[in-house]
C-alpha cells in the first residue's frame, strides 16, 4: 500500500486525493444575504451533522487565493443562513450558482431558482429544494485556508411527499452527492446491517 505525508504534498494535491477519497459527500446549496440585501447562492460539499441535541450542522468553506468567498463573509456578518439538500431536480440549477459573479450579483437569479421567505431568519431560501434548514450561526472558526461554521438549525422545511412517520424517503428526497472533478452521483442500492446489541 502507498503511505504519503500530507505535509510533502501541495494543496492541489491534498485537495485532489481528500475529495476523491471521502466519497459520497453530501451537497449543501447555502444562502446568504449581503448587506445590500442581495441574495447569494453557493453549493458546497464540506458540509454534515453535528448533533441532534440541539439540532447543529456544519460547513467549511475554502478560500480562494487566501480571500474569505462571499458566503463565508455574509455568514459572519449576518449570522444567519439556509441550507438546502441538492436533489437530482435542482443539480443543474444549483451548479450554474459556483460561477464567480461580482458581489452585487445574485446567483440565486442567474440560476432562476425561486427565492422564498424564512420563517425565523432573515436570509431567504429557494423554493427548488425539497428540504431546507434555517440556520444561526453558533460558532465560526477560522482555520487559516478555511472558515469552519457551526450553524443551529432553527427551522426545517421539507416537502410533504418524501415525508411520514417522522421519516425522509430517501428515494424521493433524490440526494445528490458529490465525487471528484464534475462528477457527482445519486443514491443507488440500498441495503441494511443491523447495528450489535
Amino acid at each position: 500500500m502507498l503511505s504519503l505525508n500530507p505535509e510533502n504534498l501541495s494543496e492541489r494535491e491534498n485537495y485532489k486525493f481528500l475529495i476523491g477519497s471521502i466519497i459520497p459527500r453530501p451537497v449543501a446549496f447555502v444562502t446568504t444575504q449581503s448587506k445590500n440585501g442581495v441574495l447569494n447562492g453557493a453549493p458546497f460539499s464540506y458540509f454534515n451533522i453535528v448533533s441532534s441535541n440541539p439540532a447543529m450542522i456544519s460547513l467549511s468553506i475554502q478560500r480562494s487565493l487566501g480571500e474569505r468567498k462571499d458566503t463565508a463573509r455574509y455568514i459572519i456578518d449576518n449570522k444567519e443562513f439556509v441550507v438546502h439538500i441538492v436533489d437530482e431536480e435542482n443539480v443543474e440549477k444549483v451548479n450554474k450558482t459556483a460561477a464567480s459573479l461580482p458581489p452585487d450579483e445574485s446567483e440565486i437569479t442567474l440560476a432562476q431558482l425561486t427565492p422564498v421567505k424564512s420563517e425565523r431568519v432573515k436570509v431567504a431560501g429557494v423554493k427548488e429544494a425539497k428540504v431546507r434548514f434555517e440556520c444561526s450561526l453558533v460558532q465560526a472558526i477560522d482555520l487559516g485556508g478555511c472558515d469552519l461554521f457551526i450553524g443551529k438549525v432553527e427551522q426545517y422545511h421539507v416537502d410533504e411527499s418524501i415525508y411520514s412517520d417522522g421519516k425522509i424517503d430517501p428515494r424521493g428526497l433524490g440526494a445528490v452527492s458529490r465525487l471528484a472533478g464534475s462528477n457527482y452521483a445519486k443514491i443507488g442500492d440500498i441495503f441494511s446491517i443491523e447495528r450489535p446489541k
